[in-house]
């Protein structure tokens, strides 16, 4: 897990997937509907397992520039989700490493993180219509 000495930018954060998958681009209104359980498919047709960080700087960056949540606002989406049978909350990692490893083994996966340590183990995804 990386430590931060500062603030995290939204540049800080990378959106990843799983290598098998031949999703490299996404639009941010894509990958919101994924994280916020309205999408379960890339434009590929193949199915997206969207996988969160537990907390941290990193998180809350990423829900804040590409879901438009807080942390608090995020969990209370999901949890009416899960109530009302509409949904499962995504699947959460203490760590980056976790997450990484987890998006390296299971086709569909997507995440996000501060660095890749190993470029080889995943692919990094390019965000459009901004």
């Amino acid at each position: 897990m990386a430590l931060f000495s500062g603030v995290v930018q939204a540049q800080d954060v990378m959106i990843v997937v799983n290598k098998s998958s031949s999703v490299s681009q996404i639009t941010e209104s894509q990958l919101r509907d994924i994280f916020t359980g309205t999408r379960s498919h890339f434009t590929n047709g193949s199915r997206a397992i969207p996988v969160l960080l537990k907390g941290g700087p990193v998180h809350e960056v990423f829900l804040r520039r590409h879901v438009g949540d807080t942390p608090d606002e995020f969990r209370v989406r999901w949890r009416k989700a899960v109530f009302t049978g509409q949904g499962s909350m995504p699947r959460e990692f203490a760590s980056e490493a976790a997450m990484l490893e987890f998006i390296a083994a299971t086709p569909g996966a997507i995440g996000y993180v501060s660095r890749i340590p190993d470029p080889n183990a995943v692919t990094m995804v390019s965000i459009s219509g901004r």
